[in-house]
């Protein structure tokens, strides 16, 4: 049953400790040179243009505009988050040391070219997909 103890009794058998609290320092950055960032996002909002000059229907405005924004908004958010916290000292790799380097991925560590290809082959591949998509509704 619950039982209510007072303060004397509790504070004799507490271990009260007076610790400033200290600062937590969190990794915000996902070590990637921002370049390989921007490619993904471009193959993505790329994959979109592909898609509207292909099929330039007025009534896929909205539904693009939506993916559009979407899109922006799913890349832009961490990108806000890694910038949150200024004073961290943590930095996106540049292009050198992350060719020198490599990057330390779940499945270990990974050379630059592999962590490269890692990052961007769904992002070609969508966008190989959307001029393929593009080519054949335009040869049928």
């Amino acid at each position: 049953m619950a039982e209510q103890l007072p303060r004397i009794a509790i504070a004799a058998h507490a271990d009260i400790r007076d610790h400033a609290p200290t600062q937590t320092v969190v990794d915000r950055n996902f070590e990637m040179p921002s370049g390989l960032f921007q490619s993904t996002v471009a193959l993505y909002l790329g994959f979109m243009l592909v898609m509207m000059v292909g099929f330039g229907n007025p009534v896929l405005i909205l539904p693009v505009a939506v993916i559009v924004l979407t899109i922006v908004a799913g890349f832009g958010l961490p990108t806000i988050w890694t910038r949150l916290a200024p004073d961290s000292g943590q930095k996106a790799k540049t292009s050198g040391s992350f060719a020198h380097q490599g990057i330390m991925t779940a499945s270990g560590h990974a050379s630059a070219s592999s962590a490269t290809v890692q990052v961007l082959i769904l992002p070609v591949l969508i966008f190989l997909w959307g001029i393929a998509t593009v080519i054949i509704a335009a040869l049928v």
